[in-house]
């Protein structure tokens, strides 16, 4: 590379440097674990009022309980509100299962324009597929491992 060249582009780098915003990280961390948490809370709170109201085993409500996160995550990133929600909470907002459910619906939300079929269907799967794919083929994996351990 000739030097004008490295020296344009380490001038760009500057340029950039100096231009973008400096994040706190502190506060983006108190909120990502506060808003994370809050939906954590809810989860469980969600849990519990299953367990206690329907006289659910333990494991009943847990599969209930993941049914009912996963639909709110998806209604409130139908409605627009997640993401209003992650731009504050950032990751905070992506680990719990809402987040599962928030990557599925908004590839699909997206595409709304072309279709229920070709637009909706076809593109709730974009970022979930591979996620299921990795996450069924792990635990497979696992799972045979897990077998041959025992033996």
């Amino acid at each position: 590379m000739s030097k004008k060249l490295l020296k344009d582009n380490r001038d760009y780098q500057n340029y950039v440097a100096e231009k973008s915003p400096k994040p706190n990280y502190a506060k983006n961390c108190i909120w990502s674990f506060t808003i994370g948490g809050s939906i954590c809370v809810i989860g469980q709170f969600i849990h519990s009022r299953i367990e206690s109201i329907f006289d659910m085993n333990h494991l009943d409500a847990t599969n209930t309980t993941i049914l009912i996160m996963i639909f709110i995550g998806a209604l409130l990133t139908g409605l627009g509100v997640y993401d209003q929600i992650g731009k504050r909470a950032g990751a905070g907002s992506i680990v719990p299962i809402t987040g599962f459910a928030n990557s599925i619906v908004a590839p699909a939300m997206e595409f709304k324009r072309e279709g229920y079929v070709f637009g909706v269907a076809a593109k709730m799967f974009v970022l979930a597929g591979p996620v299921l794919v990795y996450g069924i083929t792990t635990s497979v994996i696992v799972g045979i491992i897990y077998y041959f351990i025992r033996l």
